[in-house]
């Protein structure tokens, strides 16, 4: 594993130069999931929450998270993001959402990060819409699941 990237020589963190790198597509997928109580897992997928369309609304707010991701972490570069896709997938057995966010661009670094952020706003929107009825919901395995594009080519988790 390579040193890390954002701490120059004398240790100060340093956003990195990546103006010799060559502009190619990239792809990141983010994965995640939130658990939730059975009663609360209904309540969201007959659309009962008082909130509204719990899935909806949750899928929005990553996408609008993945495109202000530069301005939540310090030292990510504003990146031209050409698309953002969330997928929201009940799962019984969980019971909770599964979530993947999927996000692409064509530029001179990758979009793991805003992936990330489009799994993690989406959940804790499910969060925010659902807590009347289950604070005890948990929000696990967020991960980097696909990233294609650049030098380091393809990872893909197991």
């Amino acid at each position: 594993m390579s040193g890390l990237t954002h701490f120059d020589s004398k240790g100060d963190a340093h956003m990195v130069d990546v103006s010799a790198k060559e502009v190619t597509a990239r792809i990141a997928t983010a994965a995640c999931h939130i658990s939730m109580a059975r009663e609360t897992f209904d309540i969201i997928t007959e659309g009962r929450a008082k909130k509204g369309d719990v899935l909806s609304v949750a899928r929005l707010a990553g996408i609008m998270g993945a495109k202000r991701t530069s301005d939540l972490i310090p030292l990510c570069h504003p990146l031209p993001i050409a698309n953002v896709a969330v997928e929201l997938v009940p799962d019984a057995d969980l019971p909770g959402i599964q979530i993947r966010a999927t996000v692409k661009t064509t530029g001179q670094t990758g979009v793991e990060m805003e992936a990330l952020t489009a799994a993690s706003v989406t959940a804790l929107t499910v969060y925010d819409m659902a807590k009347a009825v289950d604070r005890a919901m948990q929000i696990g395995g967020l991960r980097v699941v696909l990233k294609d594009g650049g030098k380091s080519g393809t990872y893909e988790a197991e």
